[in-house]
């Protein structure tokens, strides 16, 4: 195994969509086209399956160094409710588009620490939401929150307005990496917004963990992962640590990368979170989540509805994903874009009346069929081939899984593609295979995290 993950752990996407973003389109995609694609991804569904909100949320009262969102550091809390007026203003202007009221499925606000704001303003915002818009008949308000930052208040007004599910980003409780990544918090924090969640009736709390941190041992993270299970959180993300600091400059850059766990001594910290999940209840969802059989995403999964997105993975699939906020990224499933990453030029553009969007793309027939199939290996491990997949692509794809297949990650027969249980930690490689966009036009720099 240590061969493969050494042969394997190459840059490589994560593949919350298809196209990648540095494979959109260059030339962009029109203003027109992407109401266009709006307007028709919202008729085909709102009745059927309503429609996703992403809010971005996107400041912070202090910089973690892990982190490669888009964010702005402040303290200054006169920042919230221009920007939730500019947000607002900007679902107004998508609601005059649709013409008909939106029915929503789900919402989520991340981040940044959407906690950050006050429970005044967080109700503020979604009741500005609801104005122009109806819930679906099932509906979801979930966020993202920093056990440092989150009151008793803040949980309970966001449970009054629907949520029942919420994330908190933990990271990892050794001191030394804590520091390391500028992410202090104790368990002792986390335990009480955990069980105040509890108390108030929240059914799916998640808890964020990251391996690969600088300065992570075995021990840190038995000890991190036995302190997570004594809180018996409904699902656990456990993300490998995406080292791009020639993306995100400083921020990444707080420690020296050979602090960092390298290759089989990284894959080792997730082989030993995977045994103490399952040891503890958890199942494998997909690509880095656990989930434990009562919450919505294992259920998803078992049910074959488990969808992902730019929010990650999901338990239930809208067609059309509108993004709020500076930097969101929408999805009518036939196109996607990007606003502004300026909070200053997304609220003067959308205070002149514009959807902010400053690029994306109009996917091509070819994408839609390529895209179907990664999302299924990614969401079921498995894809079958269909009429819509030319013999000629099908025959290049099935070439380049040829050493995967060597290699017994994964079956390919006449119908399918499937991933075996060894091949899990290689997805993402097998899905590249399926990428004819990195195929046609490798990058020069590197624009990718290590897959493993």
């Amino acid at each position: 195994m240590n061969n493969l993950i050494q042969k394997y752990n190459i840059p490589g996407p994560r593949y919350t969509s298809y196209p990648t973003v540095p494979f959109w389109d260059a030339a962009g995609i029109a203003l027109q086209d992407w109401k266009k694609s709006t307007v028709k991804a919202f008729n085909e569904s709102n009745e059927t399956e309503g429609i996703s909100l992403y809010i971005h949320l996107p400041f912070c009262e202090s910089l973690c160094t892990f982190c490669a969102c888009h964010k702005r550091i402040t303290k200054r809390h006169s920042v919230e409710e221009p920007y939730l007026d500019t947000v607002l203003k900007e679902w107004n202007l998508y609601c005059d588009l649709l013409l008909k009221k939106p029915k929503i499925r789900e919402i989520h606000l991340g981040g940044g620490t959407p906690t950050f704001f006050s429970s005044e303003n967080l109700k503020k915002l979604i009741d500005g939401i609801f104005k122009r818009a109806d819930k679906f008949k099932t509906f979801e308000l979930s966020y993202e929150g920093h056990p440092n930052h989150t009151s008793e208040k803040q949980l309970q007004t966001l449970y009054n307005l629907g949520s029942r599910r919420n994330s908190f980003g933990i990271q990892d409780y050794d001191a030394k990496v804590q520091k390391s990544i500028h992410r202090v918090q104790s368990f002792e924090q986390v335990k009480k917004v955990n069980d105040l969640s509890r108390k108030i009736g929240y059914t799916s709390i998640s808890h964020d963990l990251i391996f690969g941190l600088p300065f992570q041992t075995e021990q840190t993270i038995r000890d991190t992962i036995k302190k997570t299970i004594a809180l018996k959180p409904d699902r656990i993300a456990y993300y490998s640590y995406a080292h791009v600091p020639w993306i995100k400059g400083v921020g990444q850059r707080g420690f020296d990368e050979n602090d960092l766990p390298k290759d089989q001594e990284k894959r080792h910290l997730y082989e030993l979170g995977k045994q103490l999940f399952f040891e503890n209840g958890y199942f494998e969802i997909g690509m880095d989540h656990f989930a434990l059989p009562t919450d919505s995403l294992y259920k998803a999964m078992e049910s074959n509805k488990l969808h992902r997105n730019f929010m990650g993975y999901t338990a239930g699939k809208t067609k059309l994903m509108i993004g709020l906020g500076m930097s969101s990224i929408s999805d009518s499933w036939y196109g996607f874009a990007q606003n502004e990453k300026s909070v200053e030029t997304y609220q003067e553009r959308v205070n002149n009346g514009e959807i902010p969007i400053f690029r994306g793309h109009l996917l091509t027939a070819e994408d839609l069929v390529i895209r179907k199939h990664i999302l299924d290996l990614m969401c079921h491990l498995e894809t079958n081939w269909n009429d819509k997949l030319s013999a000629q692509t099908k025959k290049e794809i099935t070439h380049r899984l040829h050493e995967i297949i060597e290699d017994g990650l994964v079956e390919v027969t006449n119908q399918k593609v499937t991933v075996k249980e060894e091949g899990r930690m290689f997805v993402r490689n097998i899905c590249m295979a399926f990428d004819l966009r990195l195929l046609n036009k490798k990058p020069e720099t590197r624009i990718f995290s290590m897959t493993i």
